[in-house]
């Protein structure tokens, strides 16, 4: 199985004449970014506009946890921080779905059952990922810093207007980047911005009575109801972080719950079975905020500024919705595809930026793609009989033909083979499954026949 499994050389094999890179935004790829970059040697400024997370109060509703799989943790490990990050993550090996009634069903991730993706708190990633920034030679990060100008370098701060000045500018700073937004607004890119008639709100799953978790940890669990749906994955505390999907619009949407009566009647109608597990489910829905979801794409990534290269990584360049569980993963891996291409060019980051985009163009379009369609799939179909068989068929094929045929669920989230070789795999397999279907429906159209024919005789 092809993979991205090459290491970058470190410190000063790779860099002799460090670079002051400025990297925008404090999140979880800059973050990670930054302890890259410090590890080939070079000086990193990290500017971040909040205050930082590690001593500021988390914001109501916006956790959104994370299910952090082989391509993070792929990431991590390249720069020793994967111990330290999946202590805190608790690993889930399989999708528990929960019908308005009947029985919960247990779909398992890998034909072994043994692999799983894991469950982690966006902000004790972010606060890991920091500490690891901060701790390295050559990072500094400085916060309530929002960039107001790019060219040089300006920062709006709670002292007023702040000047830097950096060799190169990297934007890491998510869905609704400042720095994709300055060159942008200087002609320098396009970009599009899709966004689904969808949007997110948290809730929360107490622990139990006992102090133990209320539901299987080791699931990620999902109410599907055709239009909409929820998720919930465990935290290390006991709780469970619930994600609501609905639509903007409608009956049963977003906007339409105005009452806590209305609130209680939907959810014991639609989610029964959560209902006495939701202590404060009028405060969180009436207070949480609704999030929204999109697909950025801009292009291109980078640009060629009188200040020097800017470059755009993550979210910045390519957010996508979150249901695969690949935004953080993919971020992680764009921060090694870089350490490879700079490898590549010397550090030299004028050639670098332009063959990271080249070489990562393509396997972001897929899995924005995949993640789309996983929306549907999740949603739609994971409660239907027809695809609970379609699955075991799968994992049948996959024991049957181990290494031959591999689905894509398993491609993504536990190998590291670039998104764009999954989507072509997964369809030349899917077109041997349907020749191999038709041959044998024609087989037994044959023998049909001469059954019949004999009968006749």
């Amino acid at each position: 199985m092809s993979s991205l499994s090459g290491r970058g050389l470190r410190g000063s094999q790779a860099h002799s004449s460090p670079t002051h890179v400025a990297v925008v935004g404090a999140g979880l790829t800059g973050s990670l970014l930054a302890c890259f970059l410090a590890r080939r040697g070079h000086q990193v400024t990290v500017y971040e506009r909040r205050p930082d997370p590690r001593t500021a109060a988390a914001e109501r509703g916006r956790s959104i946890n994370l299910a952090l799989s082989e391509r993070g943790i792929d990431a991590l490990r390249r720069v020793g921080l994967h111990e330290r990050v999946l202590v805190d993550a608790l690993p889930m090996h399989g999708r528990m779905i929960h019908p308005v009634d009947g029985e919960l069903d247990f779909q398992q991730y890998s034909i072994d059952g043994q692999r799983a993706i894991n469950s982690i708190s966006r902000g004790a990633l972010n606060n890991a990922l920091l500490d690891a920034a901060a701790a390295t030679p050559g990072v500094s990060i400085v916060f309530e810093h929002r960039l107001t100008g790019l060219d040089p370098l300006v920062f709006a701060t709670p002292a007023g207007e702040a000047k830097a000045s950096a060799d190169v500018v990297i934007g890491a700073d998510g869905a609704g980047s400042a720095v994709r937004g300055q060159l942008l607004g200087m002609g320098l890119i396009d970009e599009s911005v899709d966004f689904l008639d969808y949007g997110y709100k948290e809730l929360t799953i107490a622990a139990g009575p006992d102090g133990d978790f209320a539901m299987d940890p080791g699931a990620l669990h999902i109410w599907p109801r055709g239009t909409s749906m929820m998720i919930a994955l465990p935290n290390p505390d006991r709780t469970f972080t619930c994600t609501l999907f609905w639509p903007h619009g409608g009956t049963s949407s977003l906007a339409s719950l105005g009452s806590p009566a209305a609130i209680e009647r939907h959810f014991r109608a639609v989610y029964p079975d959560v209902v006495p597990l939701m202590p404060n489910l009028v405060e969180d829905y009436r207070l949480n905020p609704v999030g929204l979801l999109g697909t950025v794409r801009c292009g291109p990534w980078q640009a060629a500024t009188p200040g020097g290269p800017v470059g755009l990584i993550g979210d910045a360049a390519h957010a996508i919705v979150p249901f695969y569980g690949q935004g953080a993963n993919c971020g992680f891996e764009d921060c090694v595809v870089l350490d490879r291409v700079l490898d590549e060019t010397g550090d030299d980051f004028a050639a670098a930026l332009p063959l990271f985009e080249a070489r990562r163009r393509e396997d972001v379009e897929a899995i924005a793609t995949m993640a789309l369609n996983n929306f549907v799939e999740m949603r739609d179909k994971v409660a239907s009989p027809v695809f609970q068989l379609g699955k075991k068929i799968e994992h049948a094929l996959e024991r049957a033909l181990p290494g031959r045929y591999v689905s894509r669920y398993e491609l993504v989230s536990f190998s590291t083979t670039p998104y764009a070789q999954v989507r072509d795999r997964v369809r030349r397999q899917h077109q041997v499954l349907g020749a191999v279907g038709v041959l044998a429906l024609g087989g037994l159209g044959a023998l049909g026949a001469a059954v019949a024919k004999g009968r006749r005789r």
